[in-house]
This record gives C-alpha cells, sequence and structure tokens, in this order.
C-alpha cells in the first residue's frame, strides 16, 4: 500500500460513546473498544509505511464530563499503560504524550514516562497520544516560556519567528500532519493541533472510531494520494 508521500496522519478518535449507546452498553465499554482499534490502526499506518501517527485521546476540556466518566477512563488509561501498548512496544513503535500533564494523575504520569524511556529508541513509527491536551492551551504555553527566555536575556524578541516558536510546542522534533482524520461524523477540529494542522488536508468520516477499520483507511489514504497540497502558493 503506498502512502502518497503521506509521513503524519493524524486522528480525532469521534464516537466511542455514541458507539456504546446505540449497543445499550455503558460508556466505558466504547472507550475500550476504542483503544482496541487504536491499536489496530496504529499498526496498519505503520504498515502503509507512515511514519508518523497522533491521536486525540483525552482533551482538557473532556475534564469537565462527569466525574464518574472520568474515573472509569482514568482507570482504562491505567490499564492501557500497563497492557495495551505492549504489542505496539513488541513492534519497535516508539510512544510519546504530550498534553498538560500536571492535570494527571501522578501514577499516570509515571506510567507514561516509563513508556517514552523504553520506547525512545524505536523507529518503525511514532505514535503520539494526546492526553489532558488542548490546543489552546499548548500555544499559550509555549509563548509563555517564550516569553520567559526574553525575561531571562536568553532570547532576542527579533529573533522569534514561526519556527522558533515552534520548537516551544509539545509536538517539537515533530513534522506537522499531512492529514487529519475525525471519525464520528463531525466537522470540526475541537481544539486539537491548530498550530500543526494549518496546512494539513482534511478527511471527515461518518464511522464511529470503534468501528473504524484498515479497509477504510487505506480508502482515505488513496483520496489523499489525489489531493494537491499548495501551501497557500497558488
Amino acid at each position: 500500500m503506498s502512502n502518497s508521500g503521506l509521513q503524519h496522519i493524524a486522528f480525532i478518535m469521534d464516537g466511542n460513546r455514541r458507539w456504546a449507546k446505540q449497543r445499550g452498553l455503558p460508556v466505558v465499554q466504547g472507550h475500550k473498544k476504542g483503544a482496541d482499534v487504536l491499536v489496530e490502526i496504529a499498526e496498519a499506518v505503520r504498515d502503509a509505511g507512515i511514519k508518523y501517527m497522533t491521536v486525540y485521546a483525552f482533551s482538557t476540556e473532556n475534564w469537565q464530563r462527569s466525574a464518574e466518566e472520568v474515573e472509569h477512563l482514568m482507570n482504562l488509561l491505567r490499564q492501557y499503560l500497563d497492557t495495551g501498548f505492549k504489542k505496539l512496544q513488541e513492534s519497535d513503535a516508539r510512544i510519546v504524550f504530550i498534553g498538560e500533564r500536571e492535570m494527571l494523575a501522578s501514577d499516570i504520569t509515571a506510567k507514561m514516562a516509563k513508556i517514552e524511556r523504553e520506547t525512545a529508541a524505536n523507529q518503525s513509527v511514532t505514535l503520539c497520544v494526546a492526553l489532558s491536551y488542548g490546543g489552546r492551551q499548548e500555544i499559550a504555553t509555549a509563548a509563555r516560556r517564550v516569553a520567559e527566555k526574553v525575561q531571562k536575556g536568553e532570547l532576542a524578541p527579533d529573533e522569534i519567528d514561526c519556527n522558533l516558536f515552534a520548537k516551544y510546542l509539545y509536538t517539537s522534533g515533530i513534522p506537522d500532519p499531512d492529514l487529519m482524520v475525525r471519525t464520528g461524523g463531525e466537522m470540526r477540529v475541537s481544539n486539537y493541533l491548530p498550530w500543526q494542522l494549518s496546512y494539513s488536508e482534511f478527511y471527515f468520516s461518518d464511522t464511529l472510531w470503534p468501528d473504524f477499520k484498515k479497509d477504510e483507511l487505506i480508502q482515505i489514504i488513496g483520496e489523499y494520494s489525489k489531493r494537491e497540497r499548495r501551501y497557500g502558493k497558488s
């Protein structure tokens, strides 16, 4: 399967709750199924020769959900950090996390750091998981870090440009997504990677994330290959 020059694909994995409700299942069952699909799609992305995949796993806005659902999600996350990424780790995948880590429990951040250390040298694909992530917050945090450098005299204001600013984002060192895919039928980016998606191609799928399959991924990659990316040049 040719990836048509596609090196980074980003996903908004939408539809877990609706998938569960349609089947009369607890919401957490939708999230569990969605987590399994994440690994399947990451493997398919790797097999397609795409080197980077970023997924929107939990947003800063998701903290506003019911305390019960958040607790279930955090417990599922704990389980997944313990065992869910093992298959990807064993297949040479590097796993990194971006987001407001200070909002997460210390045992969760410790598990995240452990996975990052253990997979740091892996090269088959980089899976970037956005946890407790908000795009506007990311930009504000980067701006604050730049301002602190200026205040300390370590950076001159006229040195600040887009390339320098990007180095202060959570995704520093990771190329911007070529393609962003949102499942679940919604057609918005929901505070996801607003800086990084500036020139990305978008694809919106009606499929709920737990039903998303490799075949649809291949179809989307084929659709992407037909598009012409001009970056505003014409």
